[in-house]
């Protein structure tokens, strides 16, 4: 049944097609021969589509051949400077193809990437780049001189030059003669920084897909095309940017990039380059929906197919204002770095609910267990639990995440209904009990931002002599607006158990993000 789902789901986006018999087998000998690495996708891809367009950012554009090209005199200059299989090289940039043609040189080699986290402190990001034992260093000169150059031993190349004076990519190419490269003994792994919203960020272990299976799962349930053309506005260095970058080369799809996001420019980009899909995270489509109607009527997106995001919850009724403006095209998906994709809402999913985090995509199951490790009824909530192919192969410490026969917890406590539609209510950890009660922030975080005075909302529990815990609310308003922190309290009340309505009220002029735009609760405590 799975394999015959699979492949109906391949053939429908065109991934399985017939085409130039000639090209078709070059495409099948990179695939025997690489696998499904970086390196392997982009080169089958090479084979079966040469001339398309497989990469665009604000300084050029790249065709598949070219991108292979570029990669191969790369990887010939990174092994004259030691890098060989299992070697850790650090990427630490913002998006564009320099970016994406070193992740491709470096798995020609078998090296372990780690992809670095480009909003993190100089000082944190010296920090990763010794706890990961990083041996060369590609980065953006902005990063640079961020952390003051590299530790001591590390060789350097310069991705995106802007002041000179260093080793480029550019440099590798012209320097080394490319040719045809050979597959490596050892295939490299992508090692992600979690988040590190509640403490420093941990690396987490990825292999590349053993088969099509991930791919069949994203377009089980999102309707991308071979050949389609894809934004990433979303930061190639968090799971679901990277996710992006491999889905667009499994579909050997153009793929949009630029180092900066900005709302407006990202609309003309969907709009210029004729884009069916993008990949966000949830912020971004907020300040999407902040632009005025008028801003966004002068972008055409009639093209566009599939907005998806990932990265963080959609609070509230944001899913129907956003496809109320949008269109229904909104693919909200729920995972996280060690577990991948766990349910993906489609935008019927999230007509009828718009707080949903969906049902599960082809190739996995969801578990809900109570503390013993036994399952739920439906409507129950418990700790939600993920099985399928892309489980993560553990932390870098040495450290992983619980696993009860098969699954993975996610961290988070959730609930299923009777359609299969997961529901989150929170983090394992979030939990407060006010009072003997237990309550979520997650909950009051949902009628709050339904206020039209409230820009954005973000509810923790902190301790109280009293009552055990209680909720602290952190409240953006929009320009103009009155609210008081009685009003707060007021708003919650209506809607919510009396235990629910926070005490304490805190109004900032934003709250703190880290680079993939999450909420960092450490810093708001702070307040």
């Amino acid at each position: 049944m799975y394999t015959t789902q699979l492949a109906s789901t391949l053939i429908k986006a065109g991934v399985i097609a017939p085409g130039r018999p000639d090209r078709v087998a070059k495409q099948l000998a990179a695939l025997r021969s690489w696998g499904l690495s970086l390196a392997g996708g982009y080169t089958s891809a090479a084979a079966r589509d040469p001339d398309r367009i497989a990469l665009i950012d604000e300084r050029r554009q790249v065709t598949f051949a070219e991108l292979i090209d570029r990669a191969t005199r790369i990887s010939q200059g990174l092994a004259q400077r030691g890098v060989q299989g299992r070697t850790r090289v650090a990427v630490l940039c913002r998006n564009h193809a320099g970016l994406i043609e070193a992740l491709v040189a470096s798995a020609m080699l078998g090296a372990d990437t780690v992809l670095m986290n480009t909003g993190l402190s100089g000082s944190q990001l010296q920090a990763v780049l010794r706890e990961q034992k990083v041996e060369l260093l590609i980065a953006d000169d902005e990063f640079v001189r961020l952390i003051g150059g590299p530790p001591p031993g590390v060789p350097l190349v310069v991705a995106w030059d802007e002041d000179g004076g260093h080793t480029t990519l550019e440099d590798l190419v012209g320097g080394n003669p490319g040719g045809r490269a050979a597959p490596p003994e050892i295939v490299g792994r992508t090692i992600v920084l979690t988040s590190g919203t509640t403490g420093a960020p941990k690396g987490a272990r990825r292999p590349p897909p053993h088969g099509l299976g991930a791919l069949a799962s994203i377009l089980s349930k999102i309707p991308l095309k071979v050949r389609d053309t894809i934004a990433i506005p979303a930061p190639l260095f968090h799971t679901w940017g990277f996710a992006g970058l491999q889905v667009g080369m499994g579909l050997r799809a153009t793929l949009v990039l630029r180092r900066r996001f900005d709302p407006e420019t990202a609309l003309a980009d969907l709009a210029d380059h004729h884009a069916n899909g993008v990949f966000v995270v949830p912020i971004m489509m907020q300040r999407m929906l902040e632009l005025s109607p008028d801003v966004r009527a002068k972008y055409d997106l009639s093209a566009l197919r599939a907005v998806a995001s990932s990265g963080s919850a959609l609070i509230g009724d944001f899913a129907l204002h956003f496809m109320d403006a949008f269109g229904d095209v909104l693919y909200n998906l729920y995972g996280s770095t060690e577990v991948s994709w766990a349910t993906i809402a489609t935008p019927a999913d999230l007509r009828r609910a718009p707080r949903t985090a969906g049902g599960k995509p082809l190739g996995t199951r969801i578990a809900i267990l109570d503390a013993e490790g036994r399952e739920l009824p439906v409507g129950t909530p418990g700790r939600i639990f993920v099985a399928n192919g892309m489980l993560f192969e553990g932390y870098t410490n040495g450290a992983g995440k619980e696993v009860k026969d098969g699954f993975m917890s996610t961290g988070d406590v959730g609930h299923l209904d009777d359609t299969g539609l997961l529901f989150v209510d929170g983090r394992d950890d979030d939990m407060i009990v006010s009072g003997g009660e237990n309550v979520f922030p997650r909950e009051v975080e949902n009628i709050l931002t339904e206020a039209a005075e409230v820009r954005e909302v973000a509810v923790l529990g902190v301790p109280d002599p009293e009552w055990g815990q209680r909720l602290v609310a952190y409240v953006v308003l929009h320009e103009g607006s009155a609210l008081d922190a009685e009003g707060v309290r007021e708003l919650v009340k209506a809607r919510a158990a009396r235990y629910c309505v926070p005490r304490d009220v805190h109004f900032l002029p934003e709250l703190p993000r880290n680079a993939t735009g999450k909420v960092v609760p450490r810093l708001l405590r702070g307040v």
